[in-house]
């Protein structure tokens, strides 16, 4: 009798708890064995915290070019249309190279981003104490850590606007066009000053107002938006100066808002202070709760399939996956704190080993150990 109440208890709480539709595109490369990591590391965050990620996995990028014949094949965009987040690995590399722009792997990046509505991607530059010693700055630059974070506006700018060919007087010319509307600029620009309201209360806005029409609707934009939060320190610098900047004096920023293309260059640029691009995870957001998550680094293939890969930063996209979609930021501590650990028990990838001062103190794992070594340190409940 009291078996049977249990069973029943049972049924009905797998009913009512909380599960979550996610589109898995593991792509190209190193993609896919980043993805099998981290995929095991939410599936412990899932027992922890009694909920259920049901993960669907897609194909996009290049291997979808060679079993499908295009990069985002119409299900893989309706099947992320129709989940609650997506994770995407890598897309790309040499084999692809002599395609057409639209054919190409990182066609289905860029298409996702559109389909999706992405406007707002968050690269979090954070140097881990652990691995002050890769990082290529002084350590005076350094000292009490690194965090800072780019807001990069993802559907407007350069990329996204008319571009074509025409004959000249000097002979054949190309031309991109920038273009920003105010509410591209004003939603961007409440993304960066709502994080930093729940960071430092500082927002640096880079832009190129000096020669940029563009940018000087911008620097507008940003300047009115600030208006509705007045505890915020803003604060505006020239591209080639807060590229200048994030190397001299890294510490100054909390949180940066900029334009795609200086969003591009700026977010890289803060990625080799970190002492490795393999650490670093983005979100690309779209209204509301829905996002993206995908490493920086790209799908490496001169490694692929030799268990040389870092999955640290795949692993911290879940970490952001569940901060900021799925509203889980106990869990993401969990994921956050465990990479730490396994890093104070100095562990290295390879990537890492490369810059490690001292690697005689160091054990060089490759992605499966670490992912594993990650796993077990996220405690249970």
């Amino acid at each position: 009798m009291v078996s049977a109440f249990n069973g029943q208890f049972l049924m009905i709480w797998e009913e009512y708890k909380m599960k979550y539709n996610i589109a898995v595109v593991p792509g190209d490369g190193i993609g896919p064995e980043v993805m099998d990591e981290a995929l095991k590391v939410l599936e412990k965050i899932g027992r922890k915290y009694d909920c259920e990620f049901a993960c669907t996995k897609l194909q996009a990028g290049g291997c979808a070019i060679d079993q499908l014949g295009e990069p985002l094949p119409a299900d893989t965009v309706a099947r992320c249309k129709e989940s609650d987040a997506v994770l995407l690995g890598a897309v790309g590399g040499p084999k692809w190279d002599d395609l057409g722009g639209d054919t190409r792997p990182e066609a289905a990046l860029l298409g996702l981003r559109k389909e999706l509505a992405l406007f707002a991607n968050l690269r979090p530059a954070i140097l881990f104490e652990e691995l002050a010693e890769a990082c290529p700055l002084k350590p005076e630059l350094i000292k009490g850590g690194l965090d800072l974070v780019v807001v990069r506006e993802l559907t407007g700018g350069i990329y996204f606007g008319e571009k074509g060919r025409k004959q000249t007087d000097m002979g054949e010319a190309a031309y991109d066009v920038e273009q920003y509307s105010v509410e591209e600029i004003k939603r961007i620009a409440i993304v960066a000053f709502d994080m930093a309201m729940k960071r430092n209360k500082k927002v640096t806005s880079v832009d190129k107002a000096n020669v940029l029409e563009s940018s000087r609707l911008w620097r507008s934009v940003v300047k009115e938006a600030a208006k509705d939060y007045p505890e915020i320190e803003l604060n505006h610098q020239y591209a080639d100066n807060a590229v200048m900047q994030i190397i001299r004096d890294p510490r100054q920023f909390d949180v940066i808002v900029t334009t795609n293309m200086f969003g591009d260059i700026l977010s890289d640029g803060a990625s080799q202070v970190t002492g490795s691009i393999g650490m670093l995870p983005s979100a690309s957001l779209a209204k509301g709760n829905f996002g993206m998550y995908e490493p920086v680094h790209g799908s490496a293939p001169d490694i692929a399939g030799q268990d040389k890969a870092n999955p640290m930063a795949m692993i911290l996209s879940i970490a952001m996956m569940l901060r900021y979609t799925v509203g889980m930021k106990d869990a993401a501590d969990d994921i956050e704190n465990a990479v730490k650990k396994t890093l104070e028990a100095k562990y290295r990838t390879p990537d890492l080993m490369l810059n490690e001062k001292n690697p005689g103190v160091c054990t060089m794992v490759g992605t499966k150990k670490a992912g594993k070594l990650i796993l077990e340190n996220i405690q249970a409940v």
